[in-house]
């Protein structure tokens, strides 16, 4: 039992200890809190102020029992102690008040400061607080003909503050309750969305795409929601759009491995002779470096934005780099039926990167292009260096008279397998890879990449690299121009 026992008086103080941490249990103790300094100012305001009040009230009350017990005992002062003045005094002494006669300027009976009879044997009132047989006490006293009068006195402490105590302790403990129910339903109020985002958050991760969080006010709740909303359509996207990537990946891998295994097996089983055995080995090798490509591509895509990705940027002539790859190219453009065209100036043109890396651009988008482009229809490889009004460095344009782009094509040309997807089995499509490296590689460099439409009918990619050593602007891909060009 005690071992049983063990766990649940450890998990009590747990929870009572996260309780207290949650929003919800600090805006009740706070409205609880806000509430009781409420209740405290209020009583330590009200409180005095119904004491004056009551005070007044019972001064007044006192004047005018002084007034009445005057006009009632005028015609009978003078006869001495009659059944008249002992009801009337009986009377007052019920009201909590005591009468003292005064006849020929003598008080009848002990207790009431001299000052007061010798005031009503001058012929004047009084009215004021004086001490009463030792204790303070209100004092309303009347002067009669021949140095007569009578005096009330009331006690200064009658219990007023009690009374009024008594009277406002029911509201303001009401009050206090009001405002600590008020206080906890406001605080679940308000804590509702956070707790919406909260269970929105642990099903996000856990695999739910498709839940979202209803937007309700205050302001900053529902910009919680809005975001957590905005990102779970984010996630769903992205989460999609890697689906259809791999499922594309895994195509272009099948690809170049059907065909290295069907010939393999082919050779297994001399099914192919002698005089096929060159032809079958050439497909194997052209196969595998297509699929060698592939996995370099991705691994340098996994590799791209990670910190130990190398590079080494070092002065180049961007001229004499777009030359080399014009002269390597223009077989491969030949053998297709493809013209290919350079429009390079002649001085140079110095950029500040990592020729190798430029290079891997530049044959990626040439291939994009080759792949693409109808016989007959042109492939320009074009440099310049940038003018006045642009970011110093160089430009270098790959142009082509292809199907070209859309405007909404240039809008995702840079994300992995977009252009994959829309024009798989319309047009001849790739991994989908090169555009999303040659973007990733010229950002890493300092340098901006940007699609749009070619004078030749096709697509073009300009890219801008920097012209010095040191600290570039943000690289970017997109659409729009270059340096300002």
């Amino acid at each position: 039992m005690a071992a049983s026992g063990t766990p649940v008086s450890g998990e009590r103080p747990a929870r009572w200890h996260r309780l207290g941490r949650t929003l919800t249990a600090r805006a009740v103790g706070v409205s609880c809190a806000v509430a009781l300094v409420s209740v405290l100012v209020t009583a330590l305001v009200a409180i005095p102020l119904a004491t004056r009040s009551a005070e007044r009230q019972a001064r007044e009350a006192l004047v005018a029992q002084a007034r009445l017990a005057a006009e009632a005992l005028r015609p009978r002062i003078d006869r001495g102690r009659t059944a008249d003045e002992e009801r009337i005094i009986r009377q007052l002494r019920n009201q909590g008040i005591d009468a003292y006669l005064v006849r020929a300027g003598r008080a009848d009976r002990e207790g009431l400061p001299p000052e007061v009879v010798d005031r009503i044997a001058a012929g004047r009132n009084f009215s004021g607080r004086r001490a009463v047989a030792g204790e303070p006490a209100m004092i309303e006293a009347r002067w009669l003909p021949d140095g007569n009068g009578v005096a009330l006195t009331r006690p200064a402490t009658t219990g007023i503050w009690q009374d009024v105590v008594g009277r406002l302790w029911l509201p303001l403990l009401a009050g206090l309750v009001a405002g600590s129910v008020a206080g906890a339903l406001l605080a679940r109020r308000l804590s509702r969305p956070i707790r919406n985002a909260a269970t929105a958050a642990a099903r996000l991760r856990a695999g739910d795409r498709a839940v979202r969080v209803p937007v309700e006010p205050p302001e900053e709740a529902a910009d919680l929601a809005q975001a957590l909303n905005d990102l779970a359509a984010a996630l769903a996207l992205s989460e999609g759009r890697q689906r259809e990537f791999l499922l594309s990946v895994s195509h272009e891998l099948r690809t170049p491995l059907t065909a290295i295994r069907g010939y393999a097996e082919a050779l297994a089983d001399g099914v192919v002779g002698p005089a096929g055995g060159q032809r079958a080995g050439q497909v194997m090798l052209t196969e595998a470096d297509h699929l060698d490509r592939l996995v370099t591509d991705l691994l340098s895509l996994a590799r791209l934005e990670a910190a130990d990705f190398v590079l080494e940027p070092v002065p180049v002539d961007l001229t004499q780099l777009v030359s080399d790859a014009a002269q390597t190219w223009s077989a491969r453009c030949a053998a297709a039926g493809v013209v290919p065209r350079t429009e390079i100036p002649d001085a140079p043109v110095p950029v500040h990167t990592d020729p190798g890396r430029i290079r891997q651009v530049v044959d990626g988008l040439l291939e994009n292009a080759l792949r693409v482009v109808p016989p007959g229809a042109p492939i320009v490889l074009a440099v310049r260096g940038t003018g006045p009004a642009e970011l110093p460095g160089g430009v270098l344009e790959v142009r082509d008279g292809g199907p070209g782009l859309t405007d909404d094509d240039l809008t995702v040309v840079f994300e992995r397998g977009a252009l994959r997807q829309r024009y798989q089995g319309v047009r001849k499509v790739g991994s989908g890879l090169g555009l999303a490296l040659a973007a990733g590689l010229v950002r890493r460099l300092g340098g901006m990449i940007v699609a749009g439409h070619a004078p030749e009918g096709g697509a073009r990619f300009t890219v801008w690299l920097p012209a010095g050593g040191g600290a570039y602007p943000a690289g970017d891909a997109g659409r729009g121009d270059v340096g300002g060009g």
